[in-house]
């Protein structure tokens, strides 16, 4: 078993328990209310696939955007996925601005393997996904997967059922991670990024996903000694400072470490602790502009529990905040006051950064350095894109859709641009009808002779029988 730094209750390597000792049974659901369980069969299913739980839709939980409005953004997403490579170099702040807005559910997995890199990374590994596929993975980390499958979303409809395909699903893109990653291995907090990414996509896609997550997004995170997730957690305590003075004078005055309280939400990116459809809406944005989405997200959680006096009086201790913090209010998590409160929240890539490496400057004052070397951390589908850029190949959709959208006016160069386009076509539309037109005319005149060739033959060989008619 992979070694797991001591003291700070953490043991998800190789582990079923939860993040966090709090006495209350495993993380990801008790055993009691699982896979059916404490699922009634008359329960109805919510637009998301929940049958129950906290995480099923509500009508005060979130928002609903009316049909029409629905239309025009699937109509602008598929546009943008056509020409993805040309949104991504001129009009990403467009593109970010619609992650903002939320991806239309229809588009959702396409739009996250596109944001993610993955789209291109499965692509350039044709048939890798199956080659581990079908590989029969390290023993150890398959009886650890097998045994966390059934604590993945036990009341959505995809995982609800013992051995079922969300579950087999599940179990073969983290039994492909271990493969592909085998000296990283498996961590409990991956099943569910994996589980939401099966939600929206194929297993194949649904691992490129994950791979991208895991290198790109959140380096480090699911390593031995979860050091990463670690300086995480002392950079979103040191952001505190600056957004909430409050909430950080009183979890100094607790001593309450971030580790405690902060490591479900990032490495889980959310999924465990908010209502469905602001987990959409996060995703969406931390797909599209990276880690700097899930260091609001706690921002905002930590100032609106713990941001002034008349709040801290329900908390005067370590033991009280904890229970506060594993308790969110949901007027808080709701998904129209959460995403405004992200938005407006200024924290950029810089200031991570900048307080990373202060952070990591402590680290080796008081750690040493670093035992897992993480590869650097991405800050979104932007820098994603320029560390490797695609080929259009990379980026062709299968089957292609084309969308020509009337829904914004063109520029005088977008319009030349399309004429020209369209002279190019219609060029090459009658080159192919000329070619075409020679190609019928050739296959008649060969039909003609071979008939009356046939025609002949049955004159002379004496043949009285009569033809068909010709249709």
């Amino acid at each position: 078993m992979a070694k797991t730094e001591q003291g700070n209750g953490l043991d998800m390597r190789g582990s079923t328990e939860k993040l966090t000792d709090n006495g209350k049974g495993g993380l990801y659901g008790s055993d009691t209310e699982v896979n059916g369980s404490a699922i009634s069969g008359e329960e109805q299913v919510d637009k998301y696939g929940f049958r129950g739980g906290a995480q099923q839709f509500s009508t005060d939980s979130a928002e609903e955007i009316p049909i029409d409005v629905l239309r025009q953004r699937e109509a602008k997403w598929l546009e943008m996925l056509n020409s993805w490579d040309k949104w991504m170099a001129k009009k990403h702040k467009k593109v970010k601005e619609r992650c903002q807005k939320g991806i239309p559910p229809s588009l959702r997995g396409r739009a996250w393997l596109y944001l993610s890199g993955g789209k291109v990374k499965r692509e350039q590994n044709q048939g890798k996904f199956e080659e581990l596929d079908n590989q029969s993975g390290d023993p150890k980390w398959v009886d650890i997967i097998e045994r966390d499958l059934h604590r993945q979303f036990p009341f959505h409809e995809m995982f609800a059922a013992r051995g079922g395909h969300g579950q087999q699903d599940l179990f073969r893109v983290l039994k492909a991670y271990t493969l592909h990653r085998p000296e990283e291995g498996y961590c409990q907090a991956q099943a569910p990024i994996a589980a939401v990414l099966l939600m929206h996509m194929p297993a194949e896609d649904a691992f490129w996903v994950l791979v991208q997550i895991c290198e790109k997004y959140l380096p480090g995170y699911y390593s031995t000694g979860l050091e990463a997730i670690q300086l995480d957690g002392e950079i979103l305590y040191a952001l505190l400072r600056r957004v909430s003075p409050p909430a950080h004078r009183h979890l100094k005055r607790h001593k309450l470490e971030p580790i405690l309280y902060m490591t479900e939400w990032f490495m889980c990116a959310f999924s465990r602790t908010l209502p469905w459809a602001s987990v959409l809406r996060v995703w969406d944005m931390f797909l599209c502009e990276g880690v700097k989405i899930l260091f609001r997200v706690g921002l905002v959680l930590l100032k609106c529990m713990l941001g002034s006096q008349e709040k801290l009086k329900a908390c005067q201790g370590l033991y009280e905040t904890m229970e506060l913090l594993r308790a969110i209010k949901p007027q808080y998590m709701q998904e129209k006051f959460l995403v405004n409160e992200i938005m407006e929240l200024s924290v950029s890539e810089k200031d991570i950064e900048k307080e990373h490496h202060a952070q990591l400057r402590r680290w080796k004052e008081t750690h040493g350095d670093l035992c897992c070397k993480s590869p650097p951390r991405m800050h979104g589908a932007k820098a994603i894109m320029a560390a490797e850029p695609p080929s259009r190949h990379d980026l062709r959709q299968r089957p292609t859709i084309i969308v020509e959208s009337p829904l914004a006016p063109k520029t005088d160069g977008e319009q030349t641009e399309d004429a020209k386009e369209s002279r190019k076509s219609n060029e090459l539309r009658s080159r192919t009808d000329k070619e075409l037109d020679g190609q019928l005319s050739r296959a008649r005149e060969g039909q003609r002779r071979t008939t009356q060739s046939t025609l002949s033959l049955i004159i002379k060989s004496g043949n009285n029988k009569q033809l068909p008619e010709s249709k």
